[in-house]
């Protein structure tokens, strides 16, 4: 799983329009066209292609030579989604109004792209069905892709399979949440980036957020790919339903899907010490890991509960329930093996939270007896994982509840000890000195600035996996479900 911070997926309203149904319900020529294939789709993707090299990194196209050449890309794109447009019925007002708002960038002279208009427009949330696909222009960035607010283009299908639909209308409640698949993009989706968020799109000023996208079958075709070639290196055996995820694409996309919907509700959930957007804060990276690494967990402990419940059941399952027991079982595999194997080691090592976050779980395993790294072999205490992985979330949960009565700094020096109580620090770690060595007397910034890119190295475990695990972990960039 990507890292994914806090958006407007986390939102606890529902819209009345809501589909909460089957695959019948979706229009038969979005099903049975092939979408990518079609002329009008390939112009549109090749106009984008030329259009982006003209942008500068807020969109605009400041430069009054390359005007002409833009214009006549934006024609080819507004033209090529008035085509497309019959294929999209349920999406019609917003492809009219992101027609205008490219007319309307065009003579403004291409100044930085405003289109607030086209994004209130769209919501896909209202339309969750399995196998619902949408058309999706705009300038925007691609988070853990492109920083650049270019235009860019991406064909998705809605993943709404039926017991999601029966848990989302319970107690799991997630009106936003829209997991999706790929079926084309631009460059700016031809790389790590797995969500598709409204805030990332170029506009005046911040609307009420109604969507959320997470493409659960690029996370899935990562998982799939990281987590057999780590096993590999690892020599660990699988159990024989975790095996099945890495033989399965759509079976993995379900319990993405599962993952993601308690995840993203969880960043607006709890005993919280802080704004739940404190992806927008300036704070010690650390923090954002312990945030992650929470709704993680917290998808992981309400798996958990959900298995035992349906397993410890007197009476025969509804075909849901028996979809829903088998899901939760793999949700945490799912979060265990992403979180060890693939998020410790992907990205950089400058503020790297999301890997802090698996290097984190693995130790809190790893020194409580439950994984074993013994004559270059790993094993795993099946029946012990899920109370320690508990335990984990169980202690930032612990954290957390205290933080709300602790000022900010005596919050993230606690978050801290939390952390050094597990993972060793880097021996040049001015926090690691303690609070007698901190700028305590100034404000947070200071605190902040010192702690260093690289705060929690990887350990000696991490380094060598990291180095034969190099090449796998590059390769999963653009990755989709469709790659098999």
């Amino acid at each position: 799983m990507s890292a994914r911070p806090v958006s407007a997926v986390s939102a606890d309203h529902r819209t009345a329009e809501s589909i909460i149904g089957e695959p019948e319900v979706v229009e038969d020529a979005s099903v049975t066209t092939d979408l990518a294939q079609l002329p009008a789709w390939l112009d549109l993707k090749a106009a984008v292609a030329a259009l982006q090299p003209l942008q500068v990194k807020d969109g605009s196209v400041p430069d009054p030579v390359d005007h002409s050449a833009a214009r006549s890309h934006v024609e080819t794109i507004v033209d090529a989604v008035a085509e497309l447009a019959p294929h999209f019925p349920h999406d019609a007002a917003y492809l009219d109004a992101v027609r205008e708002d490219f007319a309307r960038w065009a003579a403004s002279g291409f100044a930085v792209p405003d289109f607030l208009a086209s994004l209130v427009a769209f919501a896909p949330a209202s339309h969750r069905a399995d196998g619902v696909r949408h058309l999706v222009v705009f300038p925007m960035y691609t988070q853990n892709g492109s920083t650049d607010r270019h235009v860019e283009a991406v064909l998705i299908e809605v993943l709404w399979p039926s017991f999601i639909a029966e848990l989302e209308a319970g107690e799991y409640s997630n009106a936003l949440f829209l997991p999706i698949r790929f079926l084309d993009f631009t460059a700016g989706y031809d790389t790590n980036s797995a969500v598709l968020f409204p805030e990332s799109v170029a506009t005046s000023s911040i609307p009420a957020y109604t969507w959320g996208g997470i493409f659960a079958d690029r996370e899935a075709a990562r998982f799939r790919r990281v987590v057999r070639a780590a096993a590999e290196v690892t020599r660990l055996e699988l159990p024989a339903d975790a095996a099945r995820l890495l033989d399965d694409q759509e079976l993995t996309e379900r319990t993405f899907v599962m993952w993601d919907l308690i995840h993203d509700r969880t960043h607006m959930r709890g005993d919280l010490p802080f704004d739940p957007f404190m992806i927008k804060q300036r704070m010690p990276f650390f923090l954002y890991s312990l945030e992650e690494l929470r709704c993680d967990l917290t998808a992981f402990r309400e798996a958990v509960k959900i298995e035992r419940r349906l397993a410890s059941s007197t009476v025969a399952l509804s075909d849901g329930d028996a979809t829903l027991l088998e899901h939760a079982k793999l949700v945490q595999y799912a979060v265990l093996f992403d979180r060890i194997f693939r998020f410790a080691i992907t990205g950089s090592r400058v503020r790297n939270y999301d890997g802090l976050g698996g290097q984190l779980l693995f130790a809190w395993l790893h020194q409580r007896g439950v994984l074993h790294w013994t004559d270059t072999r790993l094993t795993i205490d099946w029946p012990e994982v899920a109370d320690a992985v508990t335990a984990l979330g169980d202690a930032i949960d612990e954290l957390y509840w205290r933080s709300i009565d602790r000022p900010k700094t005596a919050h993230w020096l606690a978050a801290y000890e939390l952390i050094t109580a597990t993972v060793t620090p880097n021996p040049a770690s001015v926090w690691a000195e303690g609070p007698k060595a901190l700028p305590l007397d100034g404000p947070p910034r200071g605190l902040t600035d010192a702690v260093l890119d690289d705060e929690f190295p990887l350990s000696m475990f991490y380094e060598a996996l990291e180095k034969k695990m190099r090449d796998v972990i590059s390769s999963t960039a653009g990755l989709t479900g469709r790659d098999r």
